[in-house]
């Protein structure tokens, strides 16, 4: 596996590179390695991709070193995970058109993806719609929800703060570089999130500007990354209506946020409503939708205290991903037998569930 890491590393590292241009080529060739080192005329032959992103790829590829790639980015300290990487996102990996490569600030293990709620919005948010969010998100507080945004002005700048602040986890999703941080009045937000809060991601290269049209692409990695989407404030025609038009698409829960009707930036939101999407005017309007119950900080340490130490290592994996039971006998190191009758009682306990494709997750 870990072979691999400098060719999915060497394709990140392409100026011109896109995940569609990745996942054609991986899986026309079958290997990653093998896509990254193909002739040339083998790669005229991969249907599908235009000749000027053949072209562009070969001429790109003399210049990049896989092993000095994956070295660049393990001496900064970042973490790169990639569609084969045991802990991809299972949510993302399974949207159309996944990101092949993902880079990560912070630590992405302590929030729980399997109850992460997307919050997208006007840049120019009103303070009506700051004020309202703030409320709804702060219900959230101590609780193991996870906030997932864009790290932009508005309304993604009060989602990640209001997560920092009431200790809930929070994942930023940024449209360029590490090294290009856009806007730069967040990076003191930015610091917060990677220093124990979270963790910030992208898809790009660390030196690689935070360009327009990046915006509405990574969208569609801030709304795979959750269970729901909620729109606090949005024009008709603006990055939230694309996140939201996306999170229909990857059959998530739409919900959006009420503002006044004299608001240009609510025109969105009520276009929404209309069309079926959730009314959230407070945080149990969300937990309503997404089937969540809020465990409190005295109920989760009693539940902690009754539990085995096999038990919380059971919980401590699911809480990361869901998984199957083979998964996760591997992970834990169970005999299988024995696994069986934990998950059973876990599940009697009300503290995970099955889902489709026999996965376990938490509730």
């Amino acid at each position: 596996m870990e072979c691999e890491d400098k060719y999915w590393c060497a394709f990140s590292a392409l100026k011109d590179s896109s995940s569609a241009l990745v996942n054609k080529l991986y899986a026309y060739f079958g290997s990653i390695e093998e896509a990254w080192n193909a002739h040339a005329d083998d790669l005229w032959n991969v249907p599908g991709i235009q000749k000027r992103s053949i072209r562009s790829f070969l001429e790109e590829r003399k210049n990049i070193n896989p092993d000095k790639c994956i070295e660049y980015i393990n001496k900064r300290k970042i973490k790169f995970i990639h569609l084969n990487s045991p802990d991809y996102p299972y949510l993302l990996k399974h949207i159309d058109n996944p990101p092949t490569g993902l880079f990560i600030l912070g630590d992405m293990s302590i929030c729980n993806l399997e109850r992460t709620l997307a919050v997208v919005g006007s840049r120019k948010a009103s303070e009506n719609a700051k004020n309202a969010l703030n409320k709804i998100l702060a219900g959230f507080s101590n609780t193991d929800i996870c906030i997932v945004s864009g790290l932009a002005e508005g309304i993604d700048t009060v989602a990640h703060k209001t997560a920092v602040e009431n200790n809930i986890k929070t994942i930023a999703v940024i449209g360029g570089g590490f090294d290009k941080l856009y806007p730069k009045s967040n990076i003191g937000l930015f610091n917060k999130i990677i220093n124990g809060n979270g963790a910030v991601i992208s898809e790009y290269w660390p030196n690689v500007d935070a360009i327009s049209w990046h915006f509405p692409i990574r969208n569609r990695i801030v709304s795979g990354l959750s269970k729901g989407v909620l729109v606090a404030e949005a024009a008709l025609k603006s990055g939230a209506m694309i996140t939201a038009r996306l999170a229909l698409e990857q059959n998530k829960e739409l919900m959006c946020m009420p503002g006044l009707i004299s608001n240009p930036n609510t025109e969105g939101i009520y276009n929404l409503l209309k069309t079926g999407a959730g009314l959230v005017t407070k945080t149990q309007d969300i937990t309503n939708y997404l089937n969540w119950e809020i465990i409190s900080p005295e109920e989760k340490l009693k539940r902690d205290v009754n539990l085995t130490e096999s038990e919380k290592l059971i919980i401590e994996e699911l809480q990361k991903d869901s998984l199957t039971t083979d998964e996760l006998a591997y992970k834990t190191s169970s005999d299988i037998n024995e696994l069986m009758v934990t998950l059973t009682k876990l599940e009697l306990m009300g503290i995970i569930k099955q889902e489709a494709g026999e996965k376990y997750t938490v509730i």
